[in-house]
């Protein structure tokens, strides 16, 4: 750590020598009122464009961003469309090379055509990285930009560029993993209650009760030129058995479980912290570095799952519900869903019990069967899961019962067990054919739904056969009769 805090302070001493050697700057003062033309911030950027020497890339780079960082939002959003609209490729070259590589389609010709196909702009944002604590400033750009790219889908292209570098730059091979833990700094233990994006921490003492305790951890990974902001975190619970609901794991008057103990370790948050980072994945290698490390510092731990919430279940549900005819229920089941429409029915003992079989096959549907885009699972967090290997192990009526799962869950969380020698297929089959692969108790809690239903239809079959042979009767047909009743 001091030898990257060296080496930052030297590009910051170099930069700003640049910077006054090349009479970038004014006095700090005048600088805090300057008002930048847009005209004068593109010409900048041609500049560090054509730039040869390193120090002066720095100084110029180190420029630009001190001037974005004191826009405000309209300038802003004026210099990201300046980004999208004048910093593209290079389309004479790029008709040049397309030309070249026709006529000669050589390894050189293709490397040209590859080069004039790039926008300018990711070059740029290269460069820009170049100033000191560039990349910080650079993730927040990017936080900027998709907050208002949903107004203005020409800067889609930009977020890609954006995607694509920063997928580069915080390759796994980058990152740090760190233990977080009471004698961790408190400016990153502040980061942490900031950060927490599942289960709200109100403030030091929650934060201790989690971090402080043997049978609690905490991984967080952290990238060199970020090194006092964690990327994404995971807190874990060490028990004795897979927990059904949040209360087990958080609630202050619980056993504290011996770490030599232990033989379960449970997930039961996990926060990504940059948001200007989206879309760049860092969980799955987490989850599995956390396994690896766990398993070295606590042989007797065999199991290893989460406790996930369900963001999207209530509003998949409600959705399903008004809709004219549902596969994931019948007639009975959405008579008895309708208890969901009492607002006190998680505090009420018989309705809780009215509701749970019908609302645990629903969640069983969801899970298995229900698709969004893709073809993929609606719920995101199962898609992460799945998608690192994971088994969708159970299925938990009210394991949070917070005013938040209430409302976009209904209170339902899940186990997702990582067992080690099954992820690597359960990931392929999923990659593959999007196959979910779940316990046989889930499966069992679909396969009831489903036969419950073919029951019912069995039992209508033969109603409406006898109806139709009644309406053949009454034509005095019997070819008809016969016909209707094949």
């Amino acid at each position: 750590m001091n030898g990257v805090s060296y080496f930052a302070d030297m590009l910051q001493s170099i930069a700003d020598s640049s910077r006054r050697f090349l009479s970038l700057t004014s006095a700090r003062e005048n600088e805090r009122h300057e008002i930048v033309s847009l005209g004068n911030i593109k010409a900048n950027c041609e500049t560090l464009l054509s730039s040869q020497g390193e120090a002066s890339g720095m100084a110029l780079a180190k420029s630009i961003l001190d001037r974005w960082q004191r826009f405000d939002d309209e300038r802003k959003r004026e210099f990201l469309v300046l980004l999208a609209e004048e910093f593209g490729a290079d389309e004479a070259r790029l008709e040049l090379a397309i030309d070249a590589y026709r006529l000669n389609p050589t390894p050189e010709a293709m490397r040209e055509l590859h080069l004039a196909a790039e926008p300018r702009r990711q070059e740029l944002i290269r460069r820009l990285n170049l100033a000191p604590k560039g990349i910080a400033t650079l993730v927040a750009m990017r936080e900027t930009l998709l907050k208002i790219k949903a107004g203005h889908p020409h800067l889609e292209a930009l977020d890609a560029d954006f995607a694509h570098l920063f997928v580069s730059w915080f390759n796994r091979g980058f990152l740090m993993l760190k233990p977080i833990n009471w004698s961790t700094p408190a400016d990153i233990l502040e980061k942490i209650i900031r950060y927490e994006a599942v289960h709200y921490i109100s403030g030091w003492d929650e934060l201790r009760r989690r971090l402080a305790p043997e049978d609690r951890r905490c991984f967080a990974f952290f990238h060199p030129q970020l090194a006092d902001d964690p990327l994404i975190f995971v807190e874990v619970a060490l028990m004795r058995e897979i927990p059904a609901a949040i209360d087990d794991v958080l609630k202050e008057d619980r056993e504290i479980v011996p770490a030599d103990e232990a033989t379960t370790a449970v997930f039961y948050s996990i926060s990504n912290c940059q948001e200007g980072l989206r879309g760049v994945s860092f969980g799955n290698f987490l989850i599995k570095q956390v396994v690896e490390d766990l398993s070295r510092e606590c042989p007797k731990l065999d199991t290893f799952v989460t406790l996930s919430p369900v963001p999207g279940f209530a509003a998949w549900l409600s959705a399903e519900r008004a809709a004219e005819t549902s596969e994931a229920f019948n007639e009975d089941e959405q008579q008895k869903l309708a208890g969901l429409d009492n607002p006190d029915w998680a505090a009420d003992a018989a309705a809780v019990a009215a509701l749970q079989p019908a609302l645990t096959q629903a969640a069983a549907w969801f899970f298995l069967k229900a698709r969004g885009r893709g073809g993929k699972p609606v719920d995101p967090v199962a898609r992460f899961h799945l998608g690192n290997g994971a088994r969708l192990e159970r299925i938990n009526i009210l394991g949070d019962r917070s005013a938040r799962a209430l409302k976009q869950s209904h209170g339902l969380m899940v186990n997702y067990l990582y067992k080690i020698d099954e992820i690597e297929t359960n990931h392929e089959a999923y990659a593959a054919k999007g196959e979910v692969a779940a316990s046989s108790a889930v499966r069992k809690l679909l396969r009831a739904e489903r036969s419950s239903k073919d029951k019912a239809r069995k039992d209508e079959a033969p109603r409406n056969a006898k109806a139709i042979k009644d309406q053949a009767a009454s034509d005095k047909s019997d070819k008809v009769a016969r016909e209707l009743t094949q």
